[in-house]
C-alpha cells in the first residue's frame, strides 16, 4: 500500500507538473493539446512498475513519439478508419520493437494519431514532437527527479552479468553451482511466454530467492558466533608501508583502516597499497559489512564473488566488532553440514535400497 500511495503521488505530480509546462511552452490554444492520454498511461508504469523495461526514459519517449509518428503516417495513406486503427497500432508495436523502445501507450498514441479528430488531424507530424514528444520527456524528468527524491533506483540498469574477478576462462564462482543464465534462457523457452523484466533482473532475484531458502534452512548459526574478535588494523594517517608489513605479518589479505573516531573507513589490501599515498586513508576501499545477528550464510554472496576476502562486522555506530574470512565461511559451512541430521527422505531411500539387496 506504501508503494502504491508514493505512485499515486508521483503520478499526480508528474501529470500537473507536464500540463503546466506544456501550457508554458505551447501557450493556450483551443486546436492544440497540451496533454495527450496515453502519458496517463506512460505514468502508471513510471510509478508503478519503474523497474519495468516498458517504463524506462527510452521506452516512454521513443514509443510514443514513434508510434505518434506510425499513426499520422497511416492516417494520411489509409482512408478506411476500422483498417487505419488496426494498422497504425500494429505498426506501432512492430516500429516500437525493431527501435527497442516498446511502451504499450505508445499503441494508444498510434491511435489518437488516426481517430483524434480535426484538431490532431490539422497539426499533421507536429503532433508527434508537441505535444507527444514534449509531455513524454517532461514526464520522464520528473519521473527521474521523482524517485531519486524518493531514493528509488530510476532508470533501472539491469544487473550486470557476474565475471570472474581472476579474469580466466573459468565462469565465476557463484555460476558453478546452481542455476546459470543458460539454464534461465531454456527455461524461458520451454514456458515460451514473454515476462515483463529483465533476463539479468531475473537472475539476480532467483539467486536472492536462493539464498533466502539457504538462510531459512540453515541460518541458526550467526556472525557472532564464529567471528574473529581480535582483528589487526591500522589507523588512517599511518603509512602504506606499515600497512603491508602487517598484512605480511599476519598472512591476512584484508586490512581494516581506522579513522579519527575509531570507527571503520575502509579496508585496504595489497592491491590498494599498490598505488602510491603517504597515508593510508586515501586508498581504502569500500568494505563488506555485517551485523554481528547476521546469519552465516548470508554471506556466501559477498565472500563467493571473487573480489572481497573479508566481511567486517560492525555495530550500530560503525565500530568494528569483528571480522569473519573466507575461511571462517568454510569451516563454519563444513561443520554445519557434518551436524546436519540427515533428511528422512534419504533415510527412505536407504531402507530401499537396502531392502532391494543394493
Amino acid at each position: 500500500m506504501r508503494d502504491r500511495l508514493i505512485a499515486c503521488l508521483g503520478a499526480f505530480m508528474a501529470i500537473a507538473i507536464t500540463g503546466l509546462l506544456s501550457t508554458l511552452c505551447l501557450g493556450r490554444t483551443g486546436t492544440l493539446p497540451l496533454i495527450v492520454a496515453p502519458i496517463g498511461a506512460s505514468a502508471v508504469l513510471l510509478f508503478v512498475v519503474p523497474a519495468s523495461p516498458l517504463a524506462q526514459p527510452w521506452p516512454i519517449i521513443g514509443g510514443n513519439v514513434i508510434s505518434a509518428l506510425i499513426g499520422i503516417t497511416v492516417a494520411r495513406f489509409i482512408d478506411n478508419p476500422i483498417l487505419a486503427t488496426g494498422c497504425a497500432v500494429a505498426l506501432a508495436i512492430a516500429a516500437m520493437s525493431f527501435a527497442r523502445c516498446l511502451h504499450p501507450p505508445g499503441g494508444a498514441a498510434a491511435l489518437t494519431a488516426v481517430i483524434g479528430g480535426p484538431s490532431v488531424t490539422a497539426l499533421g507530424y507536429q503532433f508527434a514532437f508537441a505535444p507527444v514528444a514534449l509531455n513524454s520527456i517532461i514526464l520522464v524528468a520528473t519521473g527521474i527527479g521523482f524517485h531519486r527524491l524518493m531514493r528509488r533506483n530510476y532508470p533501472n540498469v539491469a544487473a550486470a552479468a557476474p565475471v570472474n574477478a581472476q579474469k580466466t576462462a573459468d565462469p565465476p564462482a557463484r555460476l558453478r553451482t546452481g542455476f546459470n543464465q543458460d539454464d534461465i534462457a531454456k527455461a524461458l523457452a520451454t514456458l515460451d511466454e514473454t515476462f515483463d523484466i529483465a533476463p539479468n533482473d531475473l537472475h539476480r532475484l532467483l539467486k536472492q530467492v536462493e539464498l533466502q531458502a539457504l538462510i531459512r534452512t540453515h541460518g541458526t548459526m550467526r556472525v557472532k558466533d564464529i567471528m574473529s574478535r581480535d582483528v589487526i588494523t591500522i589507523a588512517g594517517n599511518e603509512s602504506p608501508a606499515k600497512a603491508r608489513h602487517l598484512l605480511l605479518e599476519h598472512n591476512i589479505r584484508t586490512l581494516p583502516v581506522l579513522d579519527e573516531q575509531q570507527r571503520l573507513a575502509g579496508t585496504v589490501g595489497l592491491r590498494e597499497l599498490e598505488q602510491p599515498a603517504d597515508h593510508v586513508l586515501p586508498l581504502v576501499a569500500r568494505p563488506r559489512t555485517a551485523s554481528a545477528d547476521t546469519p552465516i550464510v548470508s554471506l556466501v554472496p559477498a565472500l563467493t564473488d571473487g573480489h572481497a576476502h573479508a566481511v567486517i562486522i560492525t555495530d550500530a555506530e560503525n565500530a568494528i566488532l569483528g571480522l569473519i574470512t573466507q575461511t571462517d565461511l568454510l569451516s563454519a559451512l563444513a561443520s554445519a553440514l557434518r551436524n546436519q541430521p540427515p533428511e528422512p527422505v534419504k533415510k527412505r531411500r536407504l531402507l530401499l535400497l537396502r531392502g532391494a539387496g543394493i
